[in-house]
């Protein structure tokens, strides 16, 4: 469990004794944000924190998270189970995902309701979703939802509006689109990610 992460440790938490299942299982990822790195070293710093399929035990590991504004150069990531936080994911690989930017002070609250929203299932793509990451940047935050298809223009369509809704952040929203297989045919495990304002990888 990566202790930078976390105010204290989450694991002595006791268990309750009725608790609310979600429909899916989720997994909290954590990684730091290293310059110019490689595939293989990203896929080396992913650290998973955490797995629940419960409100109450989403409630465990995230009641005992710092705060984004307590972060620096780090990614944080909530993937259904079974489901890695890499375009080469073969959930991933044929998706993509919606970027938002934030200016720096709005990813807490941000981030708060992307997570309530999708484990809450309002996205209401079904199993489409993959997931969601916070990728925390020195300048600018940014929040993306990775789904499956990117062929799919109905559930794009989506989750797009209910970004838009969830972030409640007025018309002047930065917001683009990007499919990871356009990324993947640009890049190489060899060879560093592309360098980009929007990438959350």
């Amino acid at each position: 469990m990566e202790k930078s992460f976390f105010d204290v440790a989450a694991s002595g938490a006791r268990k309750r004794k009725q608790e609310h299942p979600l429909k899916y299982t989720w997994q909290f990822w954590f990684s730091k944000k290293v310059p110019r790195q490689r595939f293989a070293e990203y896929a080396e710093n992913l650290r998973t924190v955490g797995t629940f399929k419960t409100i109450e035990r989403f409630w465990r590991y995230y009641s005992h998270m710092k705060k984004p504004s307590q972060l620096e150069a780090c990614n944080i990531h909530i993937f259904k189970d079974g489901i890695q936080p890499m375009w080469e994911d073969s959930y991933n690989k044929n998706g993509g995902k919606w970027v938002v930017r934030l200016r720096k002070g709005l990813a807490s609250r941000c981030w708060e309701n992307v997570l309530f929203a999708i484990i809450g299932e309002q996205f209401d793509v079904g199993d489409d979703i993959c997931g969601a990451v916070l990728a925390i940047r020195p300048h600018e935050d940014l929040i993306s939802i990775w789904h499956r298809d990117g062929e799919n223009t109905r559930s794009k369509a989506k989750i797009e509006e209910t970004m838009l809704r969830v972030l409640d952040l007025g018309k002047d929203v930065a917001m683009s689109y990007v499919r990871h297989d356009v990324i993947l045919s640009t890049v190489t495990h060899d060879h560093p990610a592309p360098v980009s304002p929007h990438s959350t990888h």
